[in-house]
């Protein structure tokens, strides 16, 4: 019996050798490369391959990966390349390769011109292992964590290309075999819109499991203070989508144009929610304006002295905030208010569809703030909540040239108020005073005061406020001359 147990010993140990020598011998074949390579290949679903192996024991490194689609994914690069095959998985039937890094991957996407209902690439789908067998050699490869110092994306989208580096990558099992937890630390994201051109990402945690991608937290800053945090989740089987969070700490001037910037000073806040919709993405949120304060504006400084008053040069707003939505380039705000307390409110709605404009307002002010303009505050505005005379105000054209319908009205009762006509005569007369008087350049002067405050009301706050270049109000209409 012991002869026979050394001997069941002997061949124990020189199976096991004949087996590990086996093993070796094959990882250390091309043969391994080529299957790595495929099943690479087959989960990203792109045709890709690894350069030559250099092994040390079970130690491989490799000097870079190249692989094409023509999905989503159009080209992937990633260098030097490291990892250690761990045998005990053979027992399981699966290459076990733990200790993975990567250098640099460099991706190109396009979404560009996808169907809505465009079928999710082959590698959104669970893989089932090939059916190919080596004997007793595992045809299935597993990878317990991987490690990528940087990750580069360029994407291509319909507004233009989105640019992100320098993003650190980790990713660890978590559970089975299909689920893993990956954490995204650092990076800087340049987009194609002007009003959010970089983003810098301060970490983003997320999971994979059951071929979907949820981020469980996801913290970015922007400008100088300005914080982003938000979570989501991306289904790509059922080709969907959605995100929540919030924007804070972003001053006034940070986001708007640089006229504008000048005369509006406050912090911007708002929430937003972004989700996949059969007409495409759609965005909303609240957005809200906090201590802000409108300062030397052209309008402001000639209501101020039109009224006789001080109030209207440096306007704190008490309450600055709506609602928004966005979809195929057209921004919508409803429940918008300006407000100043107790002097100036503005409340309504505006949709921006490119450049043009449509906008259906509100406007409340104090009462004696147009006291000057005949028949402005019993005709044009009047009594109302909040102690203030209102009047509705439309608003069309276009960014570039805003149209509104206040200034004509406002000169309409003006006309009706100031003047009279006597029946018999058909003389004009002024309604106050009874006096006759001839309107050659009364009526011509009384319009271009009402028309030249209009066009610096336009020029001075929509264009400024929403792209134009010109703050400065336009030179007042120079009286006929009388005879």
């Amino acid at each position: 019996m012991g002869r026979l147990a050394v001997g069941a010993l002997v061949a124990g140990v020189i199976c096991a050798a004949l087996g590990y020598w086996s093993l070796k011998s094959y990882l250390h074949s091309d043969g391994f490369r080529r299957l790595l390579s495929g099943e690479v290949s087959n989960v990203l679903g792109m045709s890709g391959e690894f350069s030559p192996f250099s092994w040390d024991g079970l130690v491989v490194d490799t000097a870079s990966f190249e692989a094409t689609g023509n999905h989503v994914i159009g080209s992937l690069h990633a260098d030097r390349l490291h990892s250690e095959v761990n045998l005990s998985g053979v027992r399981r039937g699966v290459w076990d390769l733990y200790g993975a890094s990567v250098n640099r991957v460099d991706v190109t996407l396009d979404t560009r011109n996808m169907p809505d209902n465009a079928a999710p690439p082959d590698y959104f789908l669970e893989k089932t292992p090939s059916s190919v067998k080596r004997g007793w050699l595992p045809n299935e490869v597993e990878i317990s964590g991987l490690d990528l110092r940087e990750l580069i994306v360029r994407a291509l989208v319909d507004d233009g290309e989105v640019f992100a580096n320098g993003m650190r990558v980790r990713v660890e099992r978590a559970g089975d075999k299909h689920a893993y937890r990956a954490d995204i630390d650092g990076g800087r994201i340049r987009l194609p819109w002007s009003l959010l051109p970089e983003v810098n990402l301060d970490r983003v945690r997320l999971r994979y499991q059951n071929a979907s991608f949820f981020v469980t937290d996801a913290r970015a800053s922007v400008f100088k203070q300005g914080r982003i945090d938000g979570s989501g989740e991306w289904n790509p089987r059922a080709q969907q989508y959605a995100a929540e969070g919030n924007v804070r700490g972003i001053k006034c001037d940070e986001v708007l144009g640089a006229d504008w910037a000048k005369h509006l000073t406050g912090d911007v806040a708002s929430s937003f929610i972004i989700e996949r919709r059969s007409t495409g993405p759609l965005a909303t949120g609240t957005l809200i304006i906090k201590n802000g304060v409108l300062t030397a504006l052209p309008v402001l400084d000639s209501l101020a002295a039109y009224a006789d008053t001080r109030r209207l040069r440096v306007l704190a707003l008490s309450e600055a905030h709506a609602d928004w939505r966005w979809q195929k380039g057209e921004l919508s705000l409803s429940n918008l208010v300006l407000s100043s307390e107790s002097l100036v409110r503005l409340e309504g709605r505006l949709v921006i569809r490119g450049r043009s404009l449509d906008g259906s307002f509100r406007l409340g002010l104090a009462p004696g703030t147009l006291a000057a303009i005949p028949g402005a505050e019993t005709v044009v505005f009047l009594p109302g909540e909040r102690g203030l005379l209102w009047s509705p105000l439309h608003i069309t054209g276009t960014m570039d040239d805003p149209q509104e319908d206040l200034s004509e009205r406002l000169v309409a009762a003006a006309h009706g108020r100031m003047f009279d006509v006597i029946p018999e005569t058909g003389e004009k007369v002024l309604k106050f005073t009874r006096s006759i008087i001839d309107d050659s350049g009364v009526i011509e002067k009384g319009t271009d005061v009402i028309d030249s405050a209009a066009d610096t009301l336009m020029n001075g706050v929509f264009n400024g406020l929403l792209g134009g270049g010109n703050l400065s109000p336009k030179p007042p209409k120079t009286p006929p001359k009388t005879e």
